[in-house]
């Protein structure tokens, strides 16, 4: 898939202002739906043990926008691997299963 085109040369991305009172929110779980003309992005917090995920932020896209964003995140992350080294996604189970299985205490009939 390639990646969405960088701007003309020449021009540049105007600057974003970011509210001084933004909330900032630590997200490890996402589900995603769509129709024809929108992609929705719900993004959690989902603790191991805790209660059920609360949605934190709703992004909508139009597919387009989802796309380009998809070709943008995709380059970032090539290039933060470059920087800094492949990120292992864990095999087998899944990665909940792997982030959010039970861990047990060790059992105290095999200890000496």
């Amino acid at each position: 898939m390639a990646a969405a085109p960088p701007p003309p040369k020449g021009k540049k991305l105007p600057p974003l202002e970011v509210p001084s009172d933004l909330k900032i929110e630590y997200v490890n779980l996402v589900r995603i739906a769509h129709s024809p003309s929108e992609m929705v992005f719900d993004f959690a917090n989902l603790l191991p043990g805790g209660i059920p995920p609360r949605v934190s932020s709703r992004i909508v896209m139009s597919p387009l926008g989802a796309k380009l964003f998809f070709g943008a995140l995709s380059e970032n992350i090539a290039k933060y691997e470059k920087a800094f080294g492949e990120i292992n996604v864990p095999r087998g189970n899944t990665l909940a299963d792997h982030l959010f299985r039970s861990q047990s205490p060790p059992d105290k009939s095999t200890e000496k």
